[in-house]
C-alpha cells in the first residue's frame, strides 16, 4: 500500500491525517457490513416466502347455438331453441333448414325449437325433442305438469307475405302436423365427469343415455335462482350463472 506524505505539514499533521482517514474509512466499512447484513437478512425472508403463481383463465370459445336453448339428443344430434322472440324469430330465418324439423308446444308463449338434420329422425328422437319444446314453453311458467307439442317441416313454417301481418317471433303455419300429446314437463341435470360442464335435458334423453345419478327437475314452487344454487352445490359446479342460462323460466321442484 503507497502512502503519500505532505511534506509541507509536520509529520504529526500527515499522522492525525491518516488517522482521521482510517476511521473514516473504518465507519463505511462497518455501514457496509450492516448493509450487507440487512440485504441478506431480506433475501431470506423473501426466499421463505411461498411462490404465488398466477393461474391464467383458459377462454372458453362459444359455439354458434350456445346463445340459444340447446341439448344434444340421445344420439347425438343438436336440437336449438329461441329463448325469446326475438330468437325464435332468428332460429326460424337463419338457421331453420330444408333438412330440419321445427317443434313448438301448443301454448302461446314457446321456444321455437329446431332438431338440426332432423326431418327424418326416429320417433323416440323427436319425442326427445318435443319434450325439451314442452319444458322451454310457458306451460313450465304456468306450473303445468304436460303440454301438447307438435312438429313441422321447413316448407310448412313460413312468415306472411304481407309486411307486419305478423309479430316478431310469429310464423304461418300449414299443413298437418305431427301431434305429441300430453309431454310431461321434465328436465335432468347431471355431469358426467368432474370438471365438466353440467348438462340439463330432457328426462327421456337422460333415460336413453342410461344417466343413473341425476336431478330431477320439474315446475314447482322453489325459485330458479335457488333451485339454481341448489343444482350447483349438488353437482359440484362453482358457475350458478351457467346453471340459470340452462333453465326455463318459472319455478322448480328439485329431486335427486
Amino acid at each position: 500500500m503507497d502512502i503519500e506524505i505532505d511534506f509541507t505539514k509536520s509529520a504529526q499533521d500527515n499522522a492525525d491525517y491518516y488517522f482521521s482517514l482510517s476511521k473514516k474509512l473504518k465507519r463505511k466499512s462497518e455501514g457496509a457490513s450492516i448493509a450487507v447484513k440487512d440485504l441478506e437478512a431480506k433475501r431470506s425472508t423473501v426466499e421463505k416466502r411461498p411462490v404465488q403463481v398466477r393461474q391464467v383463465k383458459k377462454i372458453e370459445e362459444k359455439k354458434w347455438y350456445e346463445k340459444f336453448n340447446w341439448f344434444n339428443t340421445s344420439n347425438n344430434m343438436l336440437a336449438i331453441g329461441g329463448r325469446s322472440a326475438i330468437q325464435n324469430e332468428l332460429v326460424n330465418s337463419r338457421y331453420f333448414e330444408s333438412k330440419d324439423l321445427f317443434f313448438h308446444a301448443d301454448i302461446f308463449g314457446a321456444s321455437v325449437v329446431v332438431l338440426k338434420d332432423g326431418a327424418d329422425a326416429p320417433r323416440n328422437i323427436r319425442e326427445e325433442v318435443a319434450q325439451f319444446a314442452a319444458c322451454f314453453s310457458k306451460a313450465w311458467e304456468n306450473g303445468m305438469s304436460s303440454v301438447n307439442v307438435y312438429s313441422l317441416k321447413r316448407e310448412q313454417v313460413t312468415k306472411s307475405k304481407e309486411k307486419g301481418s305478423l309479430g316478431t317471433g310469429s310464423f304461418l303455419l300449414e299443413g298437418e302436423r305431427e301431434w305429441f300429446k300430453g309431454v310431461g314437463l321434465e328436465l335432468c341435470a347431471y355431469k358426467e365427469l368432474e370438471g365438466q360442464k353440467p348438462s340439463i335435458v330432457p328426462i327421456s334423453t337422460c333415460m336413453a343415455i342410461g344417466v343413473r345419478k341425476y336431478m330431477l327437475l320439474k315446475p314447482g314452487n322453489m325459485k330458479k335462482s335457488d333451485a339454481a344454487k341448489l343444482i350447483a352445490r349438488k353437482l359440484n359446479f362453482s358457475d350458478v350463472d351457467y346453471i340459470m342460462q340452462h333453465l326455463p323460466a318459472g319455478s322448480f321442484s328439485v329431486k335427486e
